[in-house]
């Protein structure tokens, strides 16, 4: 798999978690309509991720693939994330202060070139399978790296694909260069979506409690870095990487070359969806056919990404997401749960 842990940092170390274009250009007045379009758009854009995730994290908890293999969460990770993330945040926020930030955009351009170009292979392969047909010369391909001869041979890499995977790495490609190139929106968030996708699909919370610890260690660090300072907003808007979806408020006027934009990180797209596969994991598990505490997360997470958004109108201030959605997404559940009598049996 990808690795999970870098790739969750870089999210989460910007997950702007607000959209402070609103106020990044005085002079720009975006029309309710294109407002209103551009935050819509958000909201559905992240729906995506989680709920096709989520159902693809049921798939891979199951199958034996080893590029499919998830990432377990345990408590102790989970303890950790917001201190490690919270370093993560303010050295990449020194660094946007020592060095020039053109240096900085190209190396990180490259990083996720690559990862972005795997993360969306990745996410379009399954789909591949679909769209062509049986009859496709479908052939089956091998990269082996080795070290040493003999007894002591050892795999570096070892990595099976098939023509299927080639075609979506070529798309990928394809892509990767117009985001390099370009920096176009539309790329952006191809990307994002992907990234997204797969952390939600390979992060496995290994139970509710540890689910419960990342939110709330991520709650208490988005707030801080949000309010308490104004690191995570200088980051989030000098860091030209897709870690974060964007949607233009003057599409309506300006059409494709639209740009300013509104956007959402992330790491609030990410952090309560692992939380949402969990619970779709749990359903599952009580073998009951419905899927109760996946819904209801669901739409727990809709109402607190809709309120961040209402706040953030209102206020005309970033606000961190998590503030909203960790709330929500864990309080739903809980309280269905404890009307249906399975509280004890969610947090075993």
């Amino acid at each position: 798999g990808l690795n999970a842990a870098a790739v969750l940092d870089a999210l989460n170390a910007t997950d702007s978690n607000g959209t402070e274009a609103l106020n990044a250009t005085a002079k720009f007045v975006a029309t309710p309509e294109g407002t209103a379009l551009a935050y819509g758009s958000l909201v559905f854009m992240a729906l995506l991720p989680i709920f096709f995730g989520a159902l693809r994290s049921v798939r891979c908890s199951k199958s034996k693939n080893s590029a499919d293999m998830p990432e377990t969460i345990t408590s102790r990770d989970a303890a950790r994330f917001p201190i490690i993330a919270s370093c993560t945040l303010f050295g990449l926020y020194l660094f946007f202060k020592v060095f020039s930030q053109e240096y900085i955009n190209l190396l990180l351009s490259v990083y996720f070139f690559v990862l972005g170009v795997l993360a969306l292979s990745h996410t379009m392969s399954p789909l591949m399978s679909r769209i062509f047909p049986d009859s496709f010369p479908n052939k089956q391909y091998q990269l082996l790296f080795t070290q040493g001869s003999g007894e002591s041979k050892e795999e570096i890499v070892n990595y099976e694909f098939d023509t299927k995977n080639l075609v979506c790495l070529v798309i990928s490609s394809v892509v990767g260069v117009w985001y390099l190139l370009k920096k176009h929106w539309i790329a952006n968030n191809l990307f994002g979506l992907a990234f997204a996708l797969n952390g939600v699909e390979l992060l496995h919370l290994n139970n509710v409690s540890t689910g419960c610890i990342l939110l709330g260690g991520l709650f208490v660090y988005d707030v801080f870095w949000v309010f308490g300072t104004n690191v995570m907003v200088t980051v989030a808007k000098s860091f030209e990487a897709p870690i974060k979806l964007v949607f233009p408020q003057d599409l309506l006027e300006k059409g494709l070359e639209a740009s300013n934009f509104a956007m959402l990180g992330l790491g609030d797209i990410v952090i309560p969806g692992i939380f949402i596969a969990l619970l779709l994991r749990f359903d599952v598990s009580l073998k009951k056919n419905s899927r109760t505490y996946f819904y209801s997360s669901f739409l727990a997470y809709i109402f607190g990404l809709g309120l961040t958004i209402f706040v953030m109108h209102t206020f005309k201030h970033a606000q961190p997401a998590l503030l909203y959605l960790v709330p929500a997404c864990v309080g739903f559940p809980v309280i269905v749960a404890l009307f249906n009598g399975e509280l004890t049996e969610m947090f075993r």
